[in-house]
């Protein structure tokens, strides 16, 4: 053995020198390559742990009324609501499970239907909170042929088939919209609660 030169020996050939040589610089090449896979490992894991709570905080920051207001395609419903005076429903403690009718809903209701709910006030409220369910219930909490008491005190007809929930003769197109107070389900139909005669 050479001093100073550990797995270095006299009296061998150049080409066992060399295997020598490069077997003893490959050793810390092989656990450096590991020590960093391990440590690419953690810094991931801790950007995922560190990520989830503000998705979190941010989905639970946001009332009804504002996550209607925020939705562009709920801006008639939310005018609407405004309207009626039920703003202050939606920003209450709650829950409560809205069904709302999107802009396209309303563009299929008839020009004199939507005149003559903007002209009262007191109908425009009946119309609007039949489609309010006390309690925040998910589409997965949706029952197959459910009879729900809404905030009018009407009965709103609700069924299930598979992935599919109607009410009444409504679909609902995007379901479980969270909010701090409830959840919001879109609806492709502006919904009439029956004339009591």
């Amino acid at each position: 053995m050479v001093p100073g030169r550990p797995g270095w020996s006299v009296g061998k050939t150049d080409s066992e020198t060399r295997m020598h040589a490069s077997h003893i610089q490959n050793v810390p090449c092989k656990f450096s390559l590991r020590a960093v896979a391990v440590l690419a490992a953690l810094m991931s894991l801790t950007a995922c742990a560190t990520a989830e709570p503000t998705l979190a905080k941010t989905a639970t920051t946001t009332t009804l009324i504002v996550a209607t207001a925020q939705a562009p395609e709920l801006s008639t419903f939310t005018k609407l609501v405004q309207q009626a005076g039920l703003s202050a429903a939606l920003e209450a403690a709650g829950p409560v499970t809205v069904f709302a009718p999107t802009d396209e809903a309303f563009k299929a209701v008839p020009a004199a239907t939507l005149d003559k709910l903007s002209k009262d006030p007191v109908l425009l409220k009946s119309v609007l909170t039949y489609h309010m369910i006390p309690g925040g219930l998910k589409a997965a909490d949706l029952g197959t042929n459910t009879g729900l008491t809404t905030l009018n005190g009407a009965k709103l007809a609700v069924s299930k088939a598979g992935d599919f929930v109607t009410v009444d003769d409504g679909l609902v197109t995007k379901a479980d919209i969270n909010a701090t107070n409830g959840v919001i389900h879109e609806i492709d139909r502006l919904l009439m609660p029956a004339v009591n005669k």
